[in-house]
């Protein structure tokens, strides 16, 4: 009876930041890791290092301990639980992992790297989450699994996005985005942008389109076979909406994080990348703009 007592005890983790307790041994069987507990701080962190694939910074191979090791931490919460993580990822891998977060009810906070001259190109997504430790667990797995079922079908990570060439010279027709985006393009070479500002403040002083504090989006190519990139510059609470309808359009995310200190409000940058033809990238990225309220916005009020 003692020794049934001791075990079930030690599968639970009493934290100081709430009421319950934390389930260690249903965070290993759920995401397939074995975890480790900091006590002082109430933290149990699962790890995933990416030691499939061989990564080389500056001509030196890198061991999967000097930073390639992606991880899930869950602390206690008075609601349940709380994951933070940072995930490992090579290119062809970020979009289907992200839209694995996204799905599963996990937020991306940043996309980014780490490195220069690293073969292949390393990446890091950021992710939180709040809910139960059976919800958050499920999730990172699915995280996890997904990254191994791209790996499992290519080895190797690709080098491109396999999309058929584009034309040496672009000639997008800018009519059909006007009426989609509610302004007029500026035009170059057969190629058109759009620009649209938001205000905000740094250091007191406003700022706005041409400072910088913009979402934009330039199309090249032609009509059928076209490419869009851009950026969006967007609040907090807007970040998780606008992501989540880009990639239910299939658009690349390519990079999430800041471009300012101080400024108020807040503002995050993520760029996209798309293929296809250009009206309906174009309506990928209207349907963006209307989850952060900038569609028809076309200067800062």
């Amino acid at each position: 009876m003692k020794k049934l007592f001791f075990a079930v005890a030690s599968s639970l983790v009493m934290v100081t930041s709430g009421s319950a307790a934390l389930d260690t041994t249903k965070i290993d069987q759920i995401t397939g890791l074995k975890g480790k507990l900091n006590e002082k701080e109430g933290v149990y962190k699962v790890t995933f290092p990416r030691n499939d694939v061989k990564v080389v910074v500056a001509g030196w191979t890198m061991p999967p301990f000097m930073g390639l090791g992606a991880w899930a931490a869950f602390i206690e919460t008075e609601s349940g639980a709380m994951v933070m993580g940072d995930t490992v990822l090579f290119e062809d891998e970020a979009n289907a992992v992200m839209s694995a977060a996204l799905d599963n009810g996990l937020s991306v906070t940043a996309l980014h790297n780490h490195f220069f001259f690293d073969q292949p190109k390393v990446y890091f997504m950021h992710i939180e989450g709040e809910g139960s430790v059976d919800s958050l667990a499920g999730a990172v797995r699915k995280v996890y699994d997904k990254i191994k079922e791209i790996r499992a079908a290519s080895p190797q990570p690709k080098d491109s996005f396999s999309a058929k060439a584009l034309p040496e010279k672009s000639t997008i027709s800018p009519e059909p985005l006007n009426a989609i985006f509610g302004m007029t393009g500026e035009t170059n070479n057969g190629m058109v942008k759009f620009t649209i500002g938001r205000p905000a403040k740094m250091h007191g002083v406003n700022i706005a389109k041409e400072m910088g504090v913009n979402t934009w989006a330039a199309f090249a190519g032609t009509d059928d076979n076209a490419i869009v990139d851009g950026d969006f510059a967007i609040t907090e609470d807007e970040l998780q909406p606008a992501l989540k309808a880009l990639r239910v359009a299939k658009m690349n995310i390519v990079a999430i994080h800041s471009h300012m200190t101080h400024e108020q409000p807040r503002i995050l940058f993520f760029h996209y990348w798309g293929r296809g033809p250009a009206k309906e990238l174009a309506q990928a990225v209207e349907g963006a703009l209307l989850v952060t309220g900038l569609s028809g916005v076309t200067t800062p009020l």
